[in-house]
């Protein structure tokens, strides 16, 4: 008997809490919409602005031959040294167009980046510039909350658009990517922005049973599944001229009790009210393991072969995803210049083949797909 009225009690509670956090976000987003209601006639100015602009803001604009077709953009802290280093690596090897890496880190890190950069510049005969930035913050902003939001120096990048202020486009990832094609070919999705987007991502997920946002979020989320922020093409001009960073900053203060992914939940919350500013990557450009631990659900990867890879959850320092350690420790084993095919494809599949068998390593071949590909062309192209 006391079972049974136990089990009428939890039952009870968990409809109850199901009502009240609905109701709660119903609340929110009325909240919200109010307040993107006051800020309507400013949008329209805004997007009759960049019809009007979209020439002129277009990412690698050639009428200034002066600067740096490309910007590649990175926030760094803590342990991430190595890794991030691999990353631009990664991003250098096959581009065929010069890169400016911007890169935010704490102070302590500077030295380890300039020191390896330096070499590879001397190395590289021009094909990329860099520059470091201690982590920034505009003014008028409580520094110290927004850098304890999720990671560590993970909010850098909302406030990417006002403290880069002459810098038109870059690609923001995170410390943890890995560039399987020339860093070329994902710039060039700017092109096909519309005069509305303002950035483009990847979906978090392909499958609706094992997504995150569609399951347990408690705000509001773009599209069926959420959006993940670890690889980010901004066109900062137009995010300047759009109402973002008071947007973030008011979402922030809404929902920050219920966001659970820090600045990646804040950014879904912007492109679930202004899902007209967002354009869609598919989801080779974005591949983490949730595309592949349980079953294969990235058929554009298979397809095409993976064009970006994302090691997110650790996966490159622990054994969790052995097919993803694989590829990272052969790009950190790879030393600029060498051929690209013994030193950096052969290795990589050997490093695969090694490793034990695992779901991802089920689709093994679209890890090194897509490189094999691109080798083949630097080859032709080197001739």
């Amino acid at each position: 008997m006391f079972f049974k009225i136990s089990i009428l009690v939890l039952s009870v509670s968990v409809v109850v809490y199901y009502v009240y956090f609905h109701h709660q976000i119903k609340e929110s987003e009325e909240g919200v919409t109010d307040f993107l209601s006051g800020e309507e006639d400013e949008v329209v100015e805004i997007n009759a602005t960049q019809e009007s602009a979209q020439e002129d803001d277009i990412a690698g604009n050639p009428q200034a031959p002066d600067v740096p077709s490309m910007h590649l953009a990175v926030v760094a802290c803590g342990d991430r040294l190595e890794e991030t280093l691999v990353m631009i690596k990664s991003a250098l090897i096959l581009s065929r167009d010069v890169i400016k890496v911007h890169i935010f880190a704490e102070y302590d890190l500077h030295l380890g980046f300039k020191q390896q950069l330096d070499k590879w510049l001397a190395a590289s005969q021009g094909t990329f510039t860099y520059q470091l930035y201690p982590i920034t913050y505009p003014e008028n902003y409580n520094v110290e909350e927004w850098k304890k939001v999720f990671k560590p120096c993970a909010t850098q990048r909302l406030f990417l658009p006002y403290v880069m202020k002459d810098v038109d486009s870059l690609l923001y990832v995170d410390t943890d990517i890995l560039f399987m094609r020339p860093f070329d070919d994902i710039w060039s999705f700017f092109k096909e922005f519309n005069s509305s987007h303002i950035a483009a991502l990847a979906p978090e997920h392909m499958d609706g049973a094992a997504g995150w946002y569609n399951r347990f979020a408690m705000h509001p989320y773009y599209g069926p599944l959420g959006m993940n922020s670890g690889v980010m093409l901004m066109n900062l001009t137009r995010m300047r001229k759009f109402p973002w960073i008071e947007l973030v900053t008011k979402f922030y203060e809404v929902y920050k009790l219920n966001i659970t992914w820090g600045d990646q939940d804040l950014i879904n919350i912007v492109f679930h009210f202004h899902p007209d500013k967002l354009f869609e990557l598919t989801c080779d450009w974005n591949y983490r393991p949730d595309h592949c631990m349980y079953m294969s659900v990235c058929k554009d990867g298979e397809k095409e072969g993976i064009s970006v890879v994302h090691g997110n959850r650790g996966v490159y320092h622990n054994d969790k995803q052995p097919v993803f350690k694989a590829v990272y420790e052969a790009f950190k084993q790879y030393n600029i210049g060498d051929d690209l095919r013994s030193g950096l494809l052969q290795q990589m599949r050997e490093n695969i083949d090694k490793g034990p068998k695992s779901n991802c390593g089920d689709v093994k071949h679209i890890f090194t797909k897509q490189l094999e590909k691109q080798v083949t062309l630097f080859e032709e192209r080197t001739k």
